[in-house]
């Protein structure tokens, strides 16, 4: 493992975001940036890191797409690419909610390393939705609907995106329930890295920090054999946990069903009413001993998620890594997925976002937007393939949807053609979801018309900008031929200003060096 500090020196130009609605948008404040980030990958680190003004848009040739080297043995599962709807035919768009991000970092752990991620791993909604929003905490209410839209900047033919936001409330971490956690950590040999089980326990460590005295801690390992490595242990037993978390070491193959199998016996055994029961399941998603296919141990999985047991999932390593598994866990588990290459990225998991991580406040969340054919000729959701719900099971509570932690966001990309010279409502943005405390199921929804559009991409708030092209980036990265006339240098062109608007949020900053870290691979 190699650590390096990189400062990045960014000095600003003034920028100006004209306004259209007083109400919605405010002038960005100009300023010199200085970011600190720490780099914590294996092998050789390209430090090649810093924003450079954009080349003008259009002035490179577009590159010739061709799908990027893998490391043997990584499992992805391509989620295809939707197409245009014609709204005569059918005027409903309907998906589960989803606040995985593992889809970008992992994405990024292959720029960083100086490789173009393969196209089948890429999510879109996963790029949308690692980033902050900003969308305001909703007032005495669980939910709230955010809708807006502007002029495509990669598309000349009247194309429209339109950014449809659900934001959660925020829980004060003092206020959040507590927690009943079963840590699955996988140990087999696959593990014996720097950046898998070493990692894995640097990044327990920084949530043992955050436990109350009311919360239980147990622990779970599995390589050849699952054992137990920790009893429900009281949260305010700090250095018993640690000393357990310290003792892991690697060891024999991977029997991730029997790993599995225990971490819910324990999660059973440990089962608190009015907590947050939830497994915390650490792997690279290798199984290789017992009942290894997805179907085989989602199965096992599925009889837990009525008893009110959550499944984070969170990856690690690269090589031999199973992102279809990991994903999957979590879908049926009726959790999330992410995924870890930094110490970093552990902290804003178990620190800075540690309530929206471990509790839940919607169940079987799902989105359905009504869009009006007297306005919309055409619409397109980009991203969500793998998340979409039939229309008319919008209302069947027996189909799977998405779960949504206290905070959290999820943001929908949407592109559209609209008829000529209408006007008035574009779309009725419906939101269903399930209570996980009372189990009362809720509906709310909201309008998006033609006179909250902004008359162009540049005059759209920042944030709606940086959605619209973490969406496009992805969008080039997986070869979708819906960006096929968008290259990389255009969308580093497009994005350079956020540097100056968004210039604080070290994500923004990253985000943009590795655009220009993926054009320089992809020449």
């Amino acid at each position: 493992m190699k650590t390096k500090q990189l400062t990045l020196i960014i000095i600003t130009i003034a920028l100006l975001l004209s306004a259209c609605s007083a109400e919605t948008r405010q002038e960005e404040v100009i300023r010199t940036v200085i970011v600190t980030e720490e780099v914590l990958v294996e092998g050789e680190i390209v430090y090649e890191q810093v924003v450079e003004a954009p080349a003008p848009a259009g002035t490179m040739p577009l590159p010739v797409p061709g799908n990027a080297p893998d490391p043997a043995g990584n499992t992805f599962q391509d989620p295809g690419v939707n197409p245009y709807q014609d709204t005569r035919e059918d005027n409903l768009s309907t998906f589960g909610l989803d606040v995985d991000t593992a889809s970008y970092t992992v994405a990024r752990r292959y720029v960083n390393d100086g490789n173009l991620p393969p196209t089948d791993a890429i999510r879109v909604e996963e790029f949308v939705n690692y980033f902050d929003m900003g969308y305001a905490n909703p007032p005495d209410v669980a939910f709230g609907i955010y809708a807006d839209g502007a002029p495509s900047p990669f598309d000349f033919d009247g194309t429209y995106l339109l950014r449809i936001g659900i934001q959660g409330y925020q829980v004060p971490e003092a206020e959040r329930m507590p927690v009943s956690l079963t840590f699955v950590i996988d140990v087999s040999g696959s593990m014996d890295m720097e950046n898998r089980l070493e990692l894995v326990k640097q990044s327990l460590r920084l949530l043992v920090e955050r436990l109350r005295y009311d919360d239980t801690v147990s622990i779970v390992v599995y390589g050849s054999e699952a054992r137990v490595v920790l009893y429900p242990t009281n949260g305010s037993n700090t250095d018993t946990i640690l000393s357990a978390i310290n003792s892991l070491q690697p060891e024999g193959s991977t029997n991730a069903e029997a790993g599995l199998l225990l971490g819910y016996e324990m999660a059973m055994r440990g089962f608190q009413a009015g907590y947050n029961n939830r497994i915390i399941l650490c792997s690279d998603g290798v199984a290789n001993v017992g009942r290894t296919g997805p179907d085989a141990i989602l199965a096992q999985v599925r009889g837990y998620v009525s008893e009110g047991i959550y499944l984070t999932t969170i990856g690690f390593g690269m090589g031999n890594f199973n992102d279809v598994l990991m994903e999957q866990l979590a879908n049926d588990g009726n959790g999330n997925y992410a995924y870890v290459d930094t110490l970093d990225e552990a902290r804003t998991l178990f620190v800075d976002d540690l309530t929206s991580t471990l509790q839940t406040i919607a169940r079987d969340a799902r989105v359905q937007v009504d869009f009006n054919p007297d306005v919309v000729a055409y619409y397109r959701l980009i991203g969500y393939e793998n998340r979409a719900i039939a229309d008319q099971d919008f209302r069947n509570d027996r189909v799977d949807a998405g779960e949504l932690g206290a905070g959290h966001s999820a943001t929908a990309i949407y592109a559209v053609q609209f008829i000529p010279n209408a006007q008035g409502r574009i779309a009725t943005v419906q939101l269903r979801w399930e209570d996980p405390q009372t189990n009362e199921v809720h509906e709310i929804n909201g309008n998006l018309n033609t006179f909250d559009l902004y008359p162009s991409f540049e005059t759209a708030p920042a944030r709606y900008q940086l959605a619209v092209l973490a969406a496009q980036y992805a969008e080039v990265l997986r070869h979708s031929p819906w960006a096929a006339n968008t290259s990389l240098d255009q969308l580093y062109a497009l994005a350079y200003p956020l540097h100056t608007t968004l210039g604080e949020d070290a994500e923004v900053i990253e985000f943009l060096n590795l655009v220009y870290r993926a054009s320089r691979i992809w020449r």
